[in-house]
């Protein structure tokens, strides 16, 4: 495996570039779990000492092709101040209004999955039906549908990730923040797995067994310990990143 070591030409931080190494690896996870629309979602993270600016994807690039350097640096209110050249409009508004509003979230991920896109046609899907569920249903937050590129959008987003981590996007799909890449990305993969599992049920023809309201309340409590702790998701995000560099992704360059 390569180390993340920063080109002699770069004329940024040592943290900086660690953190685009990062986002980088982050992309070729998402790719890994089958989690990409071509080219219309996007992960972003915060620059680590800068907390007006941020990483998004070079828009145009599969999710397969990017690398640390590729990464576009942004400021919140949307200039480009480094890196690539091209970034998905609604990606900005999207991550710069919640990096506004939340000055504690690091990471934010955007999915457009078949389960995450059906589930965020309901408003409200998710049901007490699984364990997976469990994991999120206290963090998960319901957020209209709006004009992607607009000012007002911009708010609104930010407004409702003050309100929890876990976003459902009403007839779009799904987003997770988190202070971490890890914490965001174990936030999705929950999220998606919640959603999987009731699109499943929800083409039976039997009602599925909810789960008592007694025990969904002690296990919002003990979720909401977990996702305060920094530890949340790190073993995952270590596994995971394993599973790619075994592959030989070449994404820190």
């Amino acid at each position: 495996m390569s180390a993340a070591v920063k080109p002699a030409s770069a004329s940024m931080s040592d943290a900086e570039w660690q953190a685009r190494c990062d986002l980088a690896a982050l992309y070729r996870v998402v790719e890994y779990l089958g989690w990409t629309d071509l080219l219309e979602t996007h992960m972003t993270v915060r620059v680590p000492g800068e907390p007006g600016a941020f990483l998004i994807n070079n828009y145009g690039d599969m999710f397969d092709e990017i690398t640390a350097s590729s990464l576009v640096k942004m400021d919140i209110e949307g200039r480009v101040l480094g890196g690539g050249t091209k970034y998905n409009a609604a990606g900005f508004t999207i991550h710069s209004g919640i990096y506004k509003a939340c000055p504690d979230v690091a990471c934010i991920m955007h999915s457009h999955t078949r389960a995450g896109a059906g589930i965020s046609v309901l408003r409200q899907g998710l049901r007490p039906i699984s364990q997976d569920a469990l994991h999120v249903l206290d963090d998960v937050v319901y957020h209209e549908y709006g004009i992607p590129t607009s000012e007002e959008e911009c708010i609104a987003l930010g407004q409702s990730a003050q309100k929890g981590g876990s976003l459902i996007l009403l007839n779009h799909g799904l987003l997770s923040a988190g202070q971490s890449i890890p914490a965001a990305l174990y936030r999705l993969y929950m999220l998606e797995r919640a959603c999987e599992v009731e699109m499943i049920a929800r083409s039976m023809d039997e009602a599925p067994v909810l789960i008592e309201p007694h025990i969904v309340e002690r296990a919002a409590r003990r979720q909401s310990t977990m996702r305060r702790q920094p530890e949340y998701g790190v073993r995952q995000w270590e596994a995971l990143r394993r599973r790619i560099d075994r592959d030989g992704a070449d994404y820190k360059r």
